[in-house]
Parts: structure tokens; sequence; C-alpha cells
């Protein structure tokens, strides 16, 4: 419980510290918020943003980017955490996707904007069953094809829509029956395993060094059979640098499938 009040109070507004401070102007709380997300510390970064948006509630940077911190401070949290602990994440990423649908609204033409509702629904939606899937997959789906369409060279965007083909073609075939008749989810017959490949690859394309694109895309050849390419891919993550709150974490899980895969044949 004291991690969850903590939390919480690191996301209501900007550090103690920083209102002991003289008053630092909006470009200034953006530099500081994008130094402490460099340094992997998303609260302080949050505070900082909430700061500039003190100062115009209107600032696209900032509406998208407190969006990205609360989804790096809610995916810190678990799923073995207690159910306390798991309302407050679940309300973070809702949060975020706020932040991020603001910011659409400031500026519409902004592919970051986009990614934010996506990733913030991504990432909630892995938390939920099957039903809650389906009812945000049509809109993680456009949100991050939108911010495709707006920054071709959005590597997020790509993981998104990667990691979006892959999770439909998991989904049982009760829960993509459930989807065409209660909620006109058709849409889904769109998910592909050939289409979760070539988006991840292309995210990896853009931003070789990410740990997450990595494993996204060895967990999908994985779910192929393609154990040569996973390996040689989840083998890869190990000398890359820690650039995000979970790369550690990451890391982690990289070595734990190469284990349950070891011995393990392609498919002929």
């Amino acid at each position: 419980m004291r991690r969850v009040a903590y939390l919480l109070l690191a996301c209501l507004g900007p550090p103690a510290l920083l209102r002991a401070q003289a008053h630092p102007t909006l470009a200034e709380h953006l530099a500081l918020g994008d130094s402490a997300h460099a340094a992997l510390a998303p609260q302080q970064a949050l505070g900082h943003y909430r700061a500039a948006l003190a100062l115009d509630s209107l600032n696209y940077a900032a509406l998208w980017k407190a969006g990205r911190e609360l989804v790096d401070i809610a995916k810190q949290i678990g799923d073995t955490a207690r159910d306390a602990s798991k309302r407050v994440r679940d309300s973070l990423y809702t949060s975020a996707r706020a932040f991020g649908e603001a910011a659409e609204r400031a500026n519409p033409n902004g592919a970051d904007a986009h990614f934010t509702v996506g990733q913030a629904l991504g990432r909630l939606s892995r938390t939920k069953g099957g039903k809650e899937r389906v009812r945000f997959a049509k809109i993680i789906y456009d949100e991050g094809m939108k911010a495709i369409e707006l920054d071709s060279t959005h590597d997020g965007a790509y993981h998104l829509i990667g990691a979006w083909h892959a999770e439909v073609e998991r989904l049982s075939g009760f829960q993509k029956f459930f989807a065409k008749t209660l909620f006109g989810g058709g849409f889904l017959d769109k998910g592909n395993w050939a289409d979760a490949e070539r988006y991840l690859a292309r995210a990896i394309a853009l931003k070789p060094a990410s740990i997450f694109h990595r494993l996204e895309l060895g967990e999908v050849y994985v779910d192929l059979q393609k154990y040569a390419k996973a390996r040689e891919l989840l083998t890869s993550i190990d000398t890359l640098p820690v650039a995000d709150v979970l790369d550690r974490q990451y890391k982690q899980e990289a070595k734990n499938v190469l284990e349950d895969i070891r011995g393990e044949k392609d498919r002929t």
C-alpha cells in the first residue's frame, strides 16, 4: 500500500522541491521533464510536465509527454501486484489516455498524441480479459495507423500495430466470435501473423537498440515456431543498453523465453 500511495502522490503534481524553487518557465519545465525521462525517472518527469501544463494547459508536448510518463509509471505495476495496486495501474493508463486525447485536440496532426492514446489502451488491454480487449481493439488499431500515417518513422507506432496483429491472432476462436456477434468486430479479421512480423521488424529497423521491439518480435517468432530467428533476436537483447524503465525486466523475460525454447526446432 505504501507503493500505491507513493505513486498517487507522484502523479498529483510537481515534486515539493520543484514547488520550492524559483518559477521555471514552460520551456524549462519541458527540458527538465525530458531530462528526467532520459534518466528513467517518470514520476519526476511527470511533475515537470504537469507544471508546464499549469502554465499552458493546451501545450501539445506537455500533454502527450505527461501521458507517456503515466504509462511508464503504470507499466511497472505488474500482474502479481495486489488488487489495490492493479486498480491504481489501470487508473493511470486511463489518465494517460485522457492526456493523449487532450494532445490530439491540441494538435490533431501530432503522431505522438495518437500513439499515446493507442499505447495507453494497448497496455491497459493486456491487463484485461478477452471481452475488454475486443472493446479496445479498434481504437488501438486506428490510433496506431494514424500515427504511422502522420509519421512514417515512428517506431513506437509500428510496434503498436505489430503487437496488435499478434494479440488478435492470439485471441481464441470464441473471443473472435464474441467480437463479431456482440460488437460488430469483423475488423479483427485484419489481424494476421505476417503483419505482426512485418510491423515489428520495421520498428526494430527504425530503433535497433530497443529491447522491447526485439522481445516482442522474438515472441512472435516463437508463436510461429521460427525458433532459429527467435533465438537470434532474443540473444541479441542481453548486450543492449537499458533505456526504458522495464528494460531490465525485458532482458530477463528474453532469457526465460530462450530457456523455454531450448532444443526446439523450426516448423518445417
